[in-house]
């Protein structure tokens, strides 16, 4: 027997209009026995057409998303739409709040949290929430992030490629629709915990973007988030009239097929970059040397690339650990 979520809302999914409330998360702790967590919701819709499903805030330090929805949910109203559009701006709202990658309250990643658990703790409530109740319904998603506090990327969208030959199809047509100036399909056998992979299960076609990152949002980072999801709901026909600007340039279409696709750092310490985001590397070649602090006169240790491609990301602080992710490659898709 599936079990039903925990979460209420006052939202009527089937009524047409436009609607803005609260999803209500039980969350009792000490200075309020019986409150909720509350998590914005917006839902447009107007008469018969697609579903889909807009979130953002998965974390809540990338911030591109977040300010995206957040204009595009007091901009739009329902006779501009043909079918259904449900968004939430602030999917992990304790992580939104608190600005964090992770939620203050049980310290876990939403983004690693799916199918979720509706007696778990608000992270695994949320997502199960949104795999069970909204994808079940979409039929077509979008999921914005960036890199976050740690890293920063080139503006990018991606897709987990679908084993449905069909949804792969829809899901690369929606990629070359946002018209970022790249994008990527991630490498099969990947993280099976994310919400594109829960949109894959649901047999929703999804995608979702790396905006940029850096714990901040640039002019150009948020208008391609602007622009993009505006460019994914009119090819899709559930925004058919939104203005969309000039015709943009060709995405590079590019794939991470493995692991060795990312560089770690070996040590712990101050790293030095020996490359740019952006540069095209040869696998063995060096990437990054690890110093010591506190024994100045060590050398440092070295890491290199395992393979050949354009570096997409870096990390931003200068301090690592072991096992700190500092670079994520990507290569052109064969034609």
């Amino acid at each position: 027997m599936t079990r039903k979520s925990r979460i209420t809302s006052e939202i009527d999914f089937g009524r047409d209009g436009k609607q803005q409330c609260f999803l209500r998360l039980p969350h009792s702790i000490h200075r309020s026995a019986y409150g909720w967590i509350a998590i914005p919701i917006i839902v447009l819709k107007n008469g018969t057409g697609p579903t889909v499903l807009l979130t953002a805030g998965n974390h809540g330090d990338e911030y591109e998303g977040q300010l995206a929805l957040m204009k595009l949910c007091r901009e739009l109203e329902p006779e501009t739409v043909c079918g259904r559009i449900i968004m939430l701006p602030a999917a992990n709202y304790p992580a939104v709040i608190a600005g964090l990658r992770t939620s203050p309250i049980d310290d876990s990643n939403l983004n690693r949290s799916f199918p979720g658990d509706p007696d778990g703790r608000p992270t695994a409530a949320i997502a199960h929430y949104i795999e069970s109740e909204l994808l079940s319904i979409a039929d077509f998603a979008i999921d914005l992030h960036s890199g976050g506090s740690s890293l920063m990327y080139l503006p990018s969208a991606l897709a987990t490629p679908s084993e449905d030959d069909q949804l792969a199809a829809t899901q690369l047509n929606m990629l070359r629709a946002f018209a970022a100036p790249l994008a990527y399909f991630a490498y099969p056998g990947g993280e099976d915990r994310t919400m594109l992979a829960a949109a894959n299960r649901a047999k929703v076609a999804a995608i979702g973007t790396e905006l940029g990152g850096s714990g901040t949002a640039s002019v150009q980072s948020v208008a391609i988030a602007e622009r993009g999801v505006r460019r994914v709901l009119k090819h899709i026909a559930v925004l058919p009239d939104v203005d969309v600007g000039q015709d943009p340039l060709p995405t590079r279409i590019m794939e991470v097929c493995g692991s060795d696709y990312y560089v770690y750092s070996p040590d712990y310490g101050l790293w030095e970059p020996l490359v740019e985001l952006g540069d095209d590397v040869c696998a063995g070649q060096a990437a990054a040397a690890v110093y010591c602090p506190q024994t100045p006169w060590r050398e440092p240790v070295l890491t290199h690339f395992a393979q050949s491609g354009t570096i997409i990301c870096r990390r931003v602080p200068g301090l690592v650990e072991r096992g700190d992710c500092l670079f994520h490659l990507a290569t052109d898709c064969s034609p």
